[in-house]
């Protein structure tokens, strides 16, 4: 399907979100029923601060194909037919925390929300039943969540297409996301019965 990069993005929004206002340090920050008003948000960290939110960017700011997985065979959907095998895609997330109004700007409030996003994703790295949203709900997905070390230049080039200045920030790769090919399945003729194919070898001797 071709909604799966919103789905996965809406999924480590929905776990994130519960981790965030379940966490007894930071509820009162994001829990709307604790006066909480931080969010978490697949907007830019500079799209969140020009419509004055706070809270956790989650952005996707890189997408790009599995090579390990691109060979991978065609899907039998049943006895008769056949798919291409998917687009297996590795995603990459930016997540910064965004704190601008007096009573939530605070370094230790930024350090606190990443170091909840950093706990998450250690005590459970894989995303799979209950986890999921959107279209991936219902599904036998499986997602797999992980740090990526960037390096300054690397950082330095994201924050650069950002068009903003360098903040505290980590990035995590998601694995695999799987497009599936737009095409009807192509119908196939299941083997019954394989019959052993005998041969004669001729023996040749040397000289002869």
């Amino acid at each position: 399907m071709h909604t799966v990069l919103r789905a996965t993005s809406l999924t480590l929004v929905a776990v994130l979100e519960d981790s965030l206002r379940s966490d007894p340090v930071l509820r009162h920050l994001f829990d709307i029923h604790s006066a909480g008003h931080m969010v978490v948000t697949l907007n830019t960290p500079e799209e969140m601060r020009q419509r004055k939110e706070e809270g956790l960017s989650v952005w996707l700011y890189r997408v790009v194909r599995d090579d390990v997985r691109a060979n991978d065979p065609p899907v039998r959907t049943d006895p008769t037919h056949l798919l291409p095998p998917p687009l297996p895609l590795r995603l990459h997330y930016l997540m910064t925390a965004v704190t601008q109004r007096a009573e939530g700007a605070t370094p230790e409030n930024e350090q606190l929300i990443l170091g909840k996003v950093l706990q998450r994703f250690h005590t459970h790295p894989e995303l799979r039943g209950a986890d999921l949203r959107d279209d991936l709900q219902g599904t036998d997905a499986s997602l797999h969540v992980r740090l990526e070390s960037l390096t300054l230049d690397e950082a330095t080039r994201v924050w650069d297409a950002l068009k903003a200045s360098y903040q505290l920030s980590v990035s995590y790769e998601v694995t695999l996301a799987n497009i599936l090919a737009e095409v009807v399945p192509e119908r196939i003729v299941p083997v019954d019965i394989a019959l052993p194919r005998y041969g004669a070898a001729t023996l040749v001797r040397g000289g002869e």
